[in-house]
């Protein structure tokens, strides 16, 4: 089911959201609903080539990497969406879902300490961080 920001986040008639931004805002309101930490939503735009957003978050073991990955799955293809590819697996820490214009990064929390994602694109502007 989607929630009230998801919905107001479909602003196309086919229900899939129309930009960038507001697909990354959905993702992050999925991953809300989630036993994810820290999620942030970097506007990467204008600093790289190949996405506009990044969606980063982490789960505290490879059950809730589990739980989030598939969340965004099924919540995402309730509104016809579904990643152009993914790539890593529970077990390995780190998650990559390829929305096109959005990245999604499910860390573990230690891999997330290492990779530092934040850090090195800390130029972007966050759009959006939940505790």
């Amino acid at each position: 089911m989607t929630s009230k920001l998801g919905e107001s986040l479909l602003t196309t008639p086919d229900s899939q959201p129309s930009t960038g931004r507001a697909r990354a805002l959905l993702l992050a309101d999925i991953i809300s609903d989630t036993p994810a930490r820290d999620t942030i939503v970097l506007d990467i735009h204008e600093l790289s080539p190949f996405t506009d957003y990044f969606v980063i978050t982490a789960g505290a073991n490879e059950r809730q990497l589990r739980a989030i990955n598939r969340t965004i799955a099924d919540r995402m293809a309730e509104v016809g969406v579904r990643p152009h590819r993914s790539e890593g697996a529970p077990s390995s820490g780190w998650i990559v879902l390829d929305f096109g214009d959005v990245l999604v990064h499910i860390f573990s929390e230690e891999l997330r300490e290492f990779y530092r994602l934040e850090d090195l694109w800390a130029e972007a502007p966050t759009l959006l961080a939940i505790q």
